[in-house]
């Protein structure tokens, strides 16, 4: 046989190989997808288990899953407010489920208005005659806002609980870029816009202190108050008046400072708790292990319970996280994919149309891209109704003026009606390399913008004048949508936050409820009765490979690893403090336009971001956070 006959067979042999290896790689992997799908054929009678190993949100971000394979690391789970009410309130009725069991041990928190959706959601299964159990190793504020509307509560002995109420500090870097030579140059509309002032300050200015005291303890009431009506045996004035006495009076024993005050009920191990919760829903037949119990979990339960298609669709369209042009999200509100899925609808023949709004702010130009959009269904005359979430506030409540109707809860966050822009320039840290700049122009513009060089007066005046225009037309967005006169806008605008109750004795909103009243005034408006609409949600269902994902990569994940007590609470804020710096440095650094964007808004922890944090300025926050 001829020397290129050998080399042939060869090639042959290999391509082969390579078709086999690829098709074998190819079933194992269709085999992986189809079962990491949710089957509704594994409900059984006993308990409800929920494992919230994450976050509560309003939209699951999306995973790439060519970033998450090569980083080794599954992103952060998330729970969305949603599914968790609907499965709560399903349980409820359900006469599989005997008791809901709630695992908090590596819960890592939610935002104040979804923590109290699904506080009010588990009353509901209390109400129905079903107990409800959690479980952590330790708790704090947002663990404990859920456990307050458990029957039972329990913690580990090693274990504990502490309150430590909203507030706390923010990061400043006005002092490190000027020991850099950058001069951060600001564009803003509004007394109280403190989303620059991290870039030119070294702490608050006294308007944007007032404004977050007010905003903060408005906060803090409503959470006592959802605590105490849902747990009045908890001594909270106990544990926040003098906490230093509340643990030493339990010997530092913080389970038992606890229990003390009411905050838990029971001391006990997960396998006492299983016990606990075997003994109400049933004991497992599928597994003897210490502490095992007859259990649904959340995915299988969700999918057998489905939803309701019957009668004619409300749509829901979703704008959550932070606002910001292009196609991201889910989880992020890109201005270009939810203007399309809202364009998409538009011969759906919906009859009303629901906007549910969790975001802080972002870009002007996709807020007002979203906004047109949603006009356009305005103009077909079907009604509109806007349902805020934990914060609607800066380009999120530019959106929320399209609606006929505003919903909001005592704790939503909204207002924050001012707009800004940030641009870093590097005259001083050129020149401080011996870098200089020279050259001619033909008009005030040549050469401009410069970012070594400088702005030219020219530039900045027209900087700001294009500022002051976006914000007259978000006074105007206001003023048209709320019928309240430009002048009374401005005077409660500002950049200023409010909480809800504020909110709408101001007028920005109109009542107090959720998303459910959001979607039952809809119907009624569109002269619907019960039984005669269903809830469509316009968008992509999030992928099987999500499950999978998780799955390859879970026992890498960092910040869904094991329980935590107090200790490791305080590690994991640690590790999202230095996170914080690099992204805040990054938000400076990116190339963006004109931000209606809230500073004092909580900042939700994503899974995983949309964009890789880049820029020579965020380089320098990641090597401060080592």
């Amino acid at each position: 046989m001829s020397f290129a006959g050998k080399v042939w067979r060869l090639l042959v042999g290999i391509k082969d190989g390579l078709v086999l290896l690829f098709m074998l790689l190819f079933f194992a992997l269709l085999f992986a997808v189809l079962s990491a799908r949710p089957s509704p054929g594994t409900v059984r009678d006993g308990a409800l288990l929920i494992e919230l190993d994450g976050y509560v949100v309003e939209e699951r971000a999306k995973i790439d899953p060519l970033q998450a394979l090569l980083s080794q690391q599954a992103p952060v789970a998330e729970y969305e407010v949603g599914e968790l009410v609907s499965a709560l309130d399903a349980a409820a009725g359900d006469d599989r489920i005997k008791a809901v069991a709630i695992d908090l041990s590596r819960f890592l928190g939610g935002g104040q208005v979804h923590l109290q959706e699904v506080g009010e959601a588990m009353a509901r299964v209390r109400d129905a005659g079903k107990p409800v159990l959690t479980y952590s190793f330790a708790y704090a504020d947002d663990g404990l806002h859920l456990a307050a509307h458990a029957s039972e509560v329990w913690v580990d002995p090693i274990g504990g609980a502490i309150v430590a109420g909203p507030g706390g500090s923010y990061l400043f870097y006005g002092d490190l870029l000027k020991e850099y030579g950058v001069n951060a140059r600001v564009y803003r509309v509004g007394t109280f816009k403190a989303a620059t002032e991290p870039y030119t300050r070294s702490n608050f200015s006294e308007p944007a202190r007032e404004n977050m005291a007010a905003l903060y303890g408005a906060l803090w009431e409503e959470w006592q108050a959802n605590v105490k009506k849902a747990r009045a045996a908890a001594r909270l004035d106990l544990v926040t008046g003098d906490p230093v006495a509340w643990v030493q009076s339990a010997r530092g024993d913080l389970a038992q400072a606890a229990l003390n005050a009411g905050l838990v009920d029971k001391l006990g191990d997960r396998t006492q708790w299983g016990a606990r919760v075997a003994e109400l829903a049933g004991e497992d037949s599928w597994s003897d292990a210490p502490g095992a119990f007859a259990s649904t979990e959340l995915k299988p339960y969700l999918a057998d319970i489905g939803s309701d298609r019957s009668g004619k669709a409300i749509g829901i369209i979703t704008v959550a996280g932070e606002v910001v042009d292009g196609e991201a999200g889910p989880g992020t509100a890109g201005g270009d994919r939810i203007a399309d899925l809202l364009d998409e609808a538009l011969n759906d023949d919906l009859a009303a149309l629901v906007v549910r709004i969790d975001t802080p702010g972002g870009s002007v130009t996709a807020s007002e891209q979203i906004r047109r959009a949603i006009l356009r269904h305005k103009a077909k005359g079907i009604p509109i109704a806007v349902s805020m979430g934990n914060v609607a506030a800066s380009a999120g409540y530019s959106i929320a003026t399209t609606g006929d109707r505003i919903f909001a809860q005592p704790e939503t966050i909204t207002g924050s009606i001012g707009v800004f822009a940030v641009i870093p320039t590097f005259e001083d840290t050129a020149a401080r390399f011996g870098i200089n700049a020279d050259g001619v122009r033909t008009t005030p513009l040549s050469g401009q913008p410069d970012l070594i060089a400088g702005f030219t007066p020219e530039v900045d005046a027209i900087l700001q004048a294009s500022v002051e225009d976006s914000y007259a037309d978000f006074l105007r967005h206001v003023s048209d949508g709320r019928g309240i006169s430009t002048q009374e806008v401005d005077r409660i605008a500002q950049g200023r936050v409010w909480d809800g109750g504020s909110a709408r004795q101001l007028g920005l909103v109109d009542q107090f409820g959720g998303l459910e009243d959001a979607l039952e005034w809809a119907a009624k408006q569109a002269k619907l009765g019960k039984g005669e609409w269903h809830a469509k949600r316009l968008g992509t269902p999030p992928s099987s490979y999500d499950s999978l994902i998780r799955q390859l990569l879970v026992d890498n994940a960092e910040d869904s690893g094991g329980q935590a007590d107090l200790f490791g609470l305080m590690a994991r804020q640690r590790n999202a403090t230095f996170a914080q710096i690099a992204t805040d440095l990054d938000r400076l650094a990116r190339v963006q336009g004109v931000q209606a964007y809230c500073l004092e808004c909580p900042r939700e922890v994503r899974a995983a971001p949309e964009t890789g944090i880049t820029g020579w300025l965020a380089m320098l926050g990641r090597l401060i956070a080592r």
